[in-house]
């Protein structure tokens, strides 16, 4: 019995520092994930510094697809 104690109490006492020395890993900043508009010519990523909206015929009713909305001189498709 005593026996089982020493090998537990040695093999906490060789694990303990390893355990307790390990610090919180920092991870990689990741880009956001790309947004996905699903436009009349199918659904294609949304370019950097474009948004997206949905789409809605000239009475103002939703079509159902989104459109790409750019600044001025951002082009969405090359």
């Amino acid at each position: 019995m005593t026996r089982k104690l020493i090998a537990l109490a040695a093999a906490l006492a060789i694990a303990a520092p390893n355990v307790a020395s390990g610090k919180p890993k920092k991870r990689a900043a990741q880009p956001p994930p790309q947004q996905i508009a699903c436009t009349v010519i199918g659904c294609v990523p949304v370019p950097r510094g474009c948004g997206q909206a949905p789409g809605r015929t000239w009475t103002g009713l939703p079509t159902g697809n989104d459109i790409i909305v750019c600044p001025p001189g951002v082009a969405p498709f090359r």
